[in-house]
């Protein structure tokens, strides 16, 4: 009897087991469809020149560069200083691929961890983070090596997640070392903002890379969730922040100061645009752009790649300072 009793017994723990081990496969296969559909296929930046970033966010989600403005009230003087840069003025998309026979834009590089830093000398030194900086021999210069432009010089240390970045940067000892008029260093886990009235390797002393439109953003992503940069020709002697640094005398108050934010008129409409355009103006909608720099008016920052199809950025001229509205300043 006590054998034919454990036969039972035998076959409900198997049983038991059986639905156990089950229960605990569909519990994983569960939540491993879940984490599939909640995390980013990969996160990991790529390295070299104008890299995909993949999706990785620049700076914590609360950050002004990634603060939707979509619903903030309008400056009472927004008119005034629309008018100011330019009413009928095209946005000027100042990126592409080929520009005399240099990449067109502001292109940066990634690097891992492991990139030996070098020495940068700086002209403005009172104002410039000491470094040294993580520049490969061949990171690209705004404008080419020759340029006797702004000469801007981004790079990303992926792995630590900070930004360097230097203005009117120039090589020397075949790049054992570097001399530049300025340069910033930016920790992007933490956003924390240059001392006050610091420039950087932009005049309005904010970050440059945060405010590119990227390649792997417009068409790889299909979106931009951040606001861009532009350029305006004069400014006013202040800012705003995040801006933390000016380059003006004029105290016109319908002049911009650093840091203010435009926004795209919610009433414009982009349907007509195509896909690539459609991306960027919807990120100007939601996010809007920053003055950072004086420049052309209404020159807005990209970082250039041989893909860009030219012609549909150059749709972007036929959006005039007048779709644009300035996001209330603080007083």
């Amino acid at each position: 009897m006590r054998h034919s009793k454990s036969r039972p017994i035998f076959f409900s723990s198997v049983i038991c087991g059986l639905v156990l081990t089950c229960t605990i496969f569909i519990d994983r296969a569960q939540r491993t469809a879940v984490a599939d559909q909640t995390t980013p296929a990969s996160t990991q930046p790529d390295l070299g020149p104008n890299a995909s970033l993949h999706g990785r966010q620049i700076f914590p989600p609360d950050n002004p560069w990634n603060r939707d403005v979509s619903n903030d009230s309008v400056d009472p003087k927004s008119d005034a200083i629309i008018a100011s840069i330019g009413a009928q003025r095209p946005l000027h998309p100042d990126f592409g691929s080929i520009f005399r026979d240099q990449p067109y834009g502001i292109p940066y590089v990634v690097v891992s961890g492991d990139q030996p830093k070098v020495p940068v000398t700086f002209g403005n030194a009172d104002e410039s983070d000491p470094g040294p900086y993580p520049i490969p021999t061949d990171a690209p210069i705004e404008g080419g090596p020759d340029s006797t432009g702004d000469r801007h010089v981004l790079v990303i240390d992926r792995d630590r997640w900070v930004l360097y970045e230097l203005f009117a940067a120039k090589t020397e000892d075949g790049g054992k070392s570097w001399t530049a008029a300025s340069g910033a260093i930016f920790n992007l886990k933490s956003g924390q903002l240059r001392p006050d009235h610091w420039t950087s390797a932009d005049a309005a002393g904010l970050p440059i890379l945060p405010g590119l439109v990227r390649y792997d953003e417009v068409i790889d992503s299909a979106q931009i969730n951040h606001a861009l940069r532009f350029s305006v020709l004069r400014t006013r002697a202040s800012f705003l922040p995040p801006a933390r640094h000016y380059a003006s005398r004029s105290y016109k108050a319908d002049l911009p100061p650093m840091g203010m934010r435009v926004r795209l008129k919610a009433s414009f409409d982009v349907s007509d645009y195509p896909p690539s355009a459609q991306v960027i103006l919807k990120a100007l909608k939601q996010y809007g752009m920053f003055v950072a720099d004086n420049g052309g008016n209404w020159f807005l920052s990209g970082a250039p790649d041989p893909r860009w199809n030219d012609d549909e950025i150059q749709t972007l001229k036929h959006v005039h300072g007048s779709d644009f509205e300035v996001i209330k300043m603080a007083q």
